[in-house]
């Protein structure tokens, strides 16, 4: 076995009777983000590399000066990956880096009991424009408009399983610049990685649902483990 491993299994209490002082704990990772969207709560989700399909997402509140940690859960990205949110480009799979707000959440399922921020529900006329020639890119549209071709959109009541809960991330969202990308989302998880979205497991969707508050302008940052702390906002 290795010393580093064998270090790494011995408590901090062992360490003190071996004379070691453990340092300072880190700093609570939005504590170190040169911006966090200016609210007191914010999402992080975090790949170990930007070739990772699968990571980490954290819900933090500030309180008394302090981000504290209120939920973790496993979350996966895109089937190919991270890539920053300037330069992504729409139909690659990639999640896109970066700060965004969170406009408004929806769902096939009622939303759950204490759910402060908007909810639409999904219906059989939802949908999501992905048309690059469309008045309504990258928005939600009820029912579909005639400039929106229906194969360049997400009919979202066909997703039963991964828009039972959705948070809308505001990549490309208020100034959407054509090719980029349309329709990434929070949302619960499908079978396997995301086509740009960023996806956790259903029960985590609700408690994030019943924890974000429109108030406290809840945020999500996206990047990897080894990424730089101060995250573009778009």
């Amino acid at each position: 076995m290795r010393p580093g491993v064998v270090l790494a299994l011995v408590s901090a209490s062992c360490l003190a009777l071996l004379g070691f002082t453990p340092g300072p704990e880190p700093a609570a990772l939005p504590a170190r983000m040169a911006d966090t969207g200016g609210g007191t709560q914010l999402i992080t989700a975090q790949a170990p590399a930007t070739g990772s399909t699968s990571g980490t997402l954290t819900w933090w509140d500030l309180r008394d000066g302090q981000w504290v940690e209120s939920g973790t859960a496993p979350a996966r990205f895109g089937s190919s990956g991270l890539v920053e949110g300037g330069s992504r480009t729409q139909g690659t799979n990639t999640t896109p880096t970066g700060l965004y707000d969170l406009p408004f959440a929806f769902g096939i399922k009622a939303a759950p009991a204490g759910t402060q921020v908007e909810y639409l529900p999904v219906r059989e006329s939802s949908w999501w424009c992905q048309d690059n020639d469309s008045a309504s890119y990258n928005r939600w549209v009820d029912p579909l408009p005639d400039d929106c071709r229906a194969a360049e959109a997400e009919h979202l009541v066909t997703y039963p399983t991964q828009y039972a809960y959705g948070l809308v991330i505001g990549f490309n969202y208020d100034r959407p610049v054509r090719g980029r990308g349309a329709g990434i989302f929070l949302h619960v998880n499908g079978r396997a990685a995301t086509a740009g979205c960023v996806s956790v497991p259903e029960d985590a969707m609700r408690r994030i649902l019943r924890w974000a508050q429109p108030g406290k302008k809840p945020h999500i940052a996206i990047g990897t483990v080894d990424g730089p702390t101060a995250v573009t906002r778009y």
